[in-house]
């Protein structure tokens, strides 16, 4: 996401503001920044270093890299020292030597240290420069009075130095540090949660975990609303665009500044006939999508054959292939993955769970599903294609790509106006005893051998579903607008109409009230919102709900 184009993320910004002035009051609390790549770490960081101020905290963001120890420890000293005289009023440069030489005169003993540190490291000694290094603040702190910030990015890299029991040290600086306060930012989620409740555990000052989720609907919509004013005009092909990327910031701007750039060509009578404005619509963003995803030059073309080219160097690349194309084709069930690539479960476990390990799919449940969405459209409209043609007629495989965009463009519509309960029972329909974990609650999806419509006897509440299976019953209310706690109880007396030893009480709602949330929570009732309804959708590769 570019810098300048920065737009939403207040809540992310507010806890960083928060916590970094909590510091100089006494309160350290370290953070980790985790999310999938492109959905906007580094750039919620860059904005918050670009509006703080603190002539008492002096902020350090550094990109960790796989690098020479020597490398990354002079990088980390000239970024401390530049950032310590920033507000000296002295003029600056990059240049090692003369910040040493300058920051001499206000932190004598910590520049001691920093040439100690160097003479060390020219001699190809490595024990404890880690721990040497990430003190240095405390020296700062020591001589100056001023509190350090620590922005370490993709911060895992720093195990490519080559530093015995990294984390051990590290672990027991972070146990008496009282005036350095760190903020790790990773795109391996998987691989940080485990170093943070294994090697980081610590008894005092354990590391808070801030997920980078992508923008929400609304948030996406207004996005879009900003930066292509035209598309108020057409909400529908909005709302495709904002479930086709998921509201991932990078896929939202790209799309966007293409259509601002999209020619508005004239359209001939005979070709509109028999079309509505959504296929019409239909063209541009298929143009769009094939410019950015099957050209071979473009942008996210060329960064998912990169990408691919990871699993492509390795003795099981066919499995990992067929294992992302599977998922992304709605196969995602693992028994199904296993039956198809004629494998036994353990030894698709052990594909499986590289994949997690990093981060390229996820789990839920019995569940599947590849992490980047658009690389899974990628995988199946353009990688898969390409690799099942007879030929080499890239027309026909550019025809092929488009006519599979202007489906899924069409599939959205059809599903976008039928009302809620309708979808929602389509769902139902699916269900085949799988489990699934939404919102860190592990629930069976029954396969139900009856699923049919409920009217309440209610003002507000009004739809409903009951699904039966053979050993559990689900009533479901069903409402559209503003979900209040008087619903929930009204709902709550008419599940009581029904005996059943295994029944599960459900509210699927798109607008939630914390309150009556809570009520549903007293009355155990499980309400589904927006996000946890298109969580379910997804894992049945079912277009999102768009509000």
């Amino acid at each position: 996401m570019i810098k300048d184009k920065f737009f939403g993320r207040k809540n992310y910004i507010q806890i960083l503001q928060k916590r970094v002035s909590s510091l100089k009051e006494g309160y350290r609390q370290n953070i980790a920044i985790i999310g999938d790549e492109n959905v906007g770490k580094t750039s919620i960081i860059s904005k918050f270093l670009a509006n703080f101020y603190d002539p008492r905290i002096i902020t350090v963001y550094l990109e960790v890299r796989s690098e020479s120890l020597d490398g990354f420890a002079k990088r980390f000293i000239g970024a401390l020292l530049y950032n310590f005289l920033l507000n000296s009023g002295l003029p600056l440069k990059e240049d090692l030597d003369y910040l040493i030489a300058k920051s001499s005169r206000y932190i004598p003993k910590t520049t001691e240290k920093i040439n100690f540190i160097l003479d060390e490291l020219s001699r190809r000694k490595k024990i404890n420069i880690i721990t040497e290094l990430f003190n240095l603040p405390e020296l700062i702190n020591q001589e100056s009075g001023k509190f350090t910030v620590l922005f370490l990015d993709e911060f895992h890299n720093l195990e490519d130095l080559g530093v015995k029991n990294l984390y051990l040290e590290w672990s027991k600086l972070l146990m008496i540090q009282k005036n350095t306060l760190y903020c790790l930012a990773s795109s391996r989620m998987f691989k940080t949660r485990v170093i943070l409740s294994k090697q980081l555990s610590l008894l005092f000052g354990n590391f808070e975990i801030i997920t980078v989720e992508p923008f929400d609907i609304f948030t996406s919509g207004s996005y879009l609303d900003q930066h292509v004013s035209d598309l108020r005009s057409t909400p529908q092909l909005k709302d495709f665009i904002i479930n086709f990327t998921g509201g991932y910031p990078l896929y939202l701007e790209l799309i966007a500044d293409a259509l601002s750039k999209y020619p508005q060509r004239p359209v001939s009578v005979s070709f509109v006939q028999g079309q509505s404005k959504m296929d019409l619509l239909g063209v541009g963003i298929t143009d769009i999508l094939e410019d950015l995803l099957f050209t071979t030059s473009g942008i996210l073309n060329q960064r998912f054959s990169n990408y691919i080219k990871r699993f492509l160097d390795t003795d099981a690349s066919n499995d990992y292939v067929s294992i992302f194309y599977l998922i992304a084709s709605g196969r995602n069930r693992i028994k199904d993955i296993a039956h198809i690539l004629h494998k036994q479960k353990k030894d698709l476990a052990v594909r499986v769970n590289h994949l997690l390990e990093l981060d390229a799919i996820t789990r839920s449940g019995d569940f599947l599903k590849v992490s980047d969405r658009l690389f899974a459209y990628w995988m199946r409209f353009v990688y898969q294609e390409k690799m099942r043609s007879l030929s080499f007629d890239a027309k026909n495989q550019k025809d092929k790509f488009r006519d599979n965009i202007q489906e899924l463009i069409a599939e959205f519509a059809k599903q976008s106006v039928k009302p809620l309960t309708n979808r929602v029972w389509e769902l139902l329909q699916l269900f085949d005893d799988d489990l699934v974990q939404i919102e860190r609650k592990k629930i069976r999806l029954h396969h139900f051998r009856e699923v049919k419509p409920l009217v309440f006897g209610q003002r507000f509440l009004k739809d409903g579903l009951l699904g039966r299976s053979s050993d559990a019953l689900w009533i479901m209310a069903i409402k559209s607008d503003a979900l209040t706690e008087h619903d929930i109880t009204e709902f709550s007396k008419e599940c009581k109409k029904y005996n059943h030893k295994s029944q599960r009480k459900i509210v699927v709602t798109l607008q939630e009230d914390p309150n009556a949330r809570l009520r549903a929570l007293e009355e155990k009732i499980w309400t589904w919102d927006l996000n946890s309804l298109n969580q379910i959708l997804d894992l049945f590769s079912k277009p999102r709900v768009i509000v």
